[in-house]
């Protein structure tokens, strides 16, 4: 099976995906964020470095979903190749970080690549106000996000709320879960966390 979880800057994706990878014993594939050639660079002029990072994370998500369904084993994904096209590149075209010409080449070379795979046997969404992602970005001290503004997360917020709704009708049968981060600490309390492995397990049970 593959498991995969979505969710803004911050919303605890890696904490959960480690969790539940030892909780069921499942393969967790990370956001290779650490290694990524262009994120400095990205972070320190995004109008000239969003078109090269977009295109780096497609590619590099694009390879994880054919190792997943290739790999016979369940996978649990931090974060999906659906956000870098549906969320990040037309927020950063939106703000006139990606020129209309860039977006289109790289969200025609999505769509071919969407061509290829299926969606996940189950979605998990970590919906996190502003707040609550803020603290959760300080708390993990990265440097490069040190000059994320508040404007850029709230606009993410946004368009993920736009794409849980529209990727219910356009996979319909697919399975998704919702998790409220503001009223959720799985990361530090082991009660929430049971409340998220027990919805897991209703949901897992009906996809046999």
């Amino acid at each position: 099976m593959h498991i995969a979880i979505a969710g803004n800057i911050g919303a605890g994706k890696t904490t959960l995906t480690t969790l539940l990878a030892k909780q069921f014993k499942w393969q967790p594939h990370f956001e290779d964020a650490d290694d990524n050639p262009y994120l400095n660079d990205f972070y320190d002029d995004m109008q000239r470095w969003s078109f090269n990072l977009q295109v780096y994370f497609l590619n590099s998500r694009f390879g994880q979903v054919q190792q997943i369904r290739n790999s016979g084993k369940t996978v649990i994904q931090d974060r999906t190749i659906y956000e870098d096209a549906y969320i990040f590149a037309p927020n950063l075209h939106a703000m006139g970080l990606m020129t209309t010409r860039d977006f289109e080449n790289y969200f025609a070379l999505f769509k071919l690549m969407e061509s290829f795979i299926s969606p996940p046997d189950l979605l998990i969404y970590l919906r996190a106000s502003v707040p609550t992602l803020v603290n959760q970005i300080q708390k993990r001290g990265r440097d490069y996000e040190n000059a994320i503004r508040l404007d850029y997360l709230k606009r993410l917020n946004e368009r993920y709320e736009a794409f849980i709704t529209s990727y219910e009708q356009e996979h319909p049968g697919a399975k998704l879960l919702i998790i409220d981060v503001d009223n959720n600490n799985f990361s530090e309390n082991a009660e929430d966390l049971g409340s998220i492995i027990n919805k897991i397990n209703a949901e897992i049970n009906g996809l046999f």
